[in-house]
Order: C-alpha cells, then structure tokens, then sequence
C-alpha cells in the first residue's frame, strides 16, 4: 500500500468482508464514524481503518495471514489487520462521554445513546492497557454531556491522576472553554486538540450551530501560545459542501497559527441522513489537499510527524502528509 492505495481505501472507508476476519471487534464511540464496525489494516508502513459494510465497492478476503482486499476482482491492497489496544493501536484512546448536547449536523453522536465513563471505569481500562506493554501514549477525547466545562473539569481530574501514574505522553482534545488550554496543560496533558470541523464560516454555522467557530479559532491561537509548535492539531472535515478554494484557505489559516489541521473524510451516517449534504471526497482529492498541506507545514515550519498522541500518530482514518506522502 502506497499513499495513493491509501487515499483509495479512505476515499471508500468502508470494506465488504467477513467480520469474523476480526480478532476483536470495535465500535467507534465518537465522532461522524461512531456506531460502525471498524478495524485497522497495515500494509507497506501505512495504515488505514475501514469500516465493515456489505454494500462496500471493495471486499476482502484473507490468503493465508495476509487480508487481500480488492476492488472489481482486482487486488489493490494486501497487509495485515491490526489488534487495537484501545481505540487504535499502541495508544489507550479514552472517549470520556459517548453523549453530546451540541448538535453537529453530520456527527451521529447526539443522537446514540452514549455511555458516561466514570473516572474509576477509565483509569482501570488505562491500567489493564498499560499491563498488556504496548501502551505508548493515552489520548482523552469527549462529548460534551451537561456542558463544556463539566468536560474540562472531568479531563483535568483525568489527566492529574495519570500523570501520577504512567510516564507516557498524553493528549486531550475536548470543547474548549475560556480557561481549559491552560488547566489542561498545568495537570500535565503534553498535546492538545480543538476540532474547528470545518473551516468554511458559512458551513460552520449551519453545520455545527452550537459551536462558535471564532472562539474556536482564538482558543487555538492561545493552545500554540502554551504547549507551544507541533503540539496542537485541529480536525478538518473535507466533503461538507465546501469548495477547493474554501479548503485551502482553510488550511492556510491554521497552518499560519502554527496549528496542524487533519484533513478527515466527511462520512455519512443514517442517523443524520436529510440533515446535511455530505460528498465523501475522491482519493484525488484527498492527495491534492494533503500535498498542499504538506507544502503548507513545510513553508511554516511544521511537521504532523513529531505528535506522540491522538490522531495524527495513528493514521488510519486520514492521510499523514509526513508520513504516507513520500
């Protein structure tokens, strides 16, 4: 699998196969992906999740310990399907509330009825993560269930007590609040995530219309201010009815602020079906706004490569333009 197989795969994001293929079956719990089986597949030094779909333009099948995937009969992908340790591969990934009051008109989180964790249920899921040996970085991500600041209060507490506990680094991505980025950091979180969704004004307000995106944007320029350069990223939905110019615009916005966006596949969900426009983006596309990104990062000074937590050292729902884009 190269960059361009891989912007294939994500441009599809799903596969038709047999779930038992899967050792261990997941569910996301948050974001637009939430509610799908889902897996990991590693071929070639890249990776790539896909969700589990009969109605999939690909399919695959195993030969042997290898899973082939293939598109019209023809094989385009062959690698291995990664155990996740919790959420992806070598990270325990903790989403705190699988609930959400505000109403992102492509995310099908508000309408799933999500589970609380409770502060005793996620330290022992991080325990018996870090028992296994593999666990390499923790990540924190949540929903926002009574209000923003019940989140940060909760992610704060969170962070305290594992920065007592593991000597790993550790990242959190939550609904920013006028003092959150800095509580975040004086607890001990290493990296941080604000997701702007999308970077369209126009959209934004429409899509995510509980969500300012301006504060969004002010909270991100204070996140470089204390957890410094390549330590902040931001998702960055592509296929929400904006236009390649909006995109690239976008980019460059953030990029100047020192944050880096992850370019992420919009996604339908039936959940949401009528409620938003969503054109899932053609592998081309996917490439072209990567290696923009890329020029982008490069021209400020930026690398997605350096990031121990969270999304952009996983890599398998996007395209990482430092590590897939050679």
């Amino acid at each position: 699998m190269n960059a361009e197989t891989k912007a294939q795969l994500i441009s599809a994001g799903s596969v038709n196969m047999d779930p038992s293929l899967i050792r261990r079956l997941t569910i996301p719990t948050a974001g637009p992906g939430a509610g799908n089986v889902a897996f990991f597949f590693s071929s070639g030094g890249h990776r790539v999740r896909l969700a589990v779909k009969k109605e999939s333009s690909l399919e695959a099948t195993m030969q042997g310990t290898e899973l082939v995937i293939r598109k019209d009969g023809i094989e385009i992908a062959r690698g291995i399907i990664e155990e996740e340790l919790i959420h992806c591969p070598d990270q325990a990934f903790i989403t705190m509330c699988e609930k959400c009051i505000f109403d992102c008109k492509f995310c099908p989180v508000p309408k799933l009825s999500g589970n609380v964790k409770s502060m005793e249920q996620m330290l022992k899921m991080i325990a018996d993560a870090h028992d296994t040996g593999r666990m390499k970085a923790i990540s924190i991500t949540s929903g926002v269930e009574i209000s923003a600041e019940h989140e940060v209060d909760r992610a704060e507490e969170l962070i305290r007590r594992l920065r007592e506990l593991y000597n790993v680094p550790i990242g959190v991505s939550v609904y920013p609040t006028g003092d959150s980025t800095r509580r975040l950091r004086a607890a001990g979180a290493d990296e941080l995530k604000y997701n702007v969704e999308t970077m369209d004004r126009k959209l934004h307000a429409i899509l995510c219309p509980d969500q300012d995106l301006e504060f969004l944007l002010d909270a991100l320029r204070e996140g470089v201010n204390v957890f410094g350069r390549n330590k902040v990223c931001s998702n960055f939905i592509i296929g929400l009815g904006e236009t390649e110019e909006s995109d690239k615009k976008g980019i460059e916005e953030l990029v100047s602020m020192g944050v880096v966006p992850i370019l992420r596949a919009a996604a339908r969900h039936p959940l949401r079906e009528g409620e938003v426009f969503i054109e899932r983006p053609s592998a081309e596309r996917l490439l072209m706004l990567n290696n923009f990104l890329r020029e982008k990062l490069d021209e400020y000074g930026l690398r997605a490569d350096t990031f121990k937590t969270m999304c952009l050292p996983c890599t398998g729902c996007d395209i990482n333009p430092h590590v897939d884009i050679i």
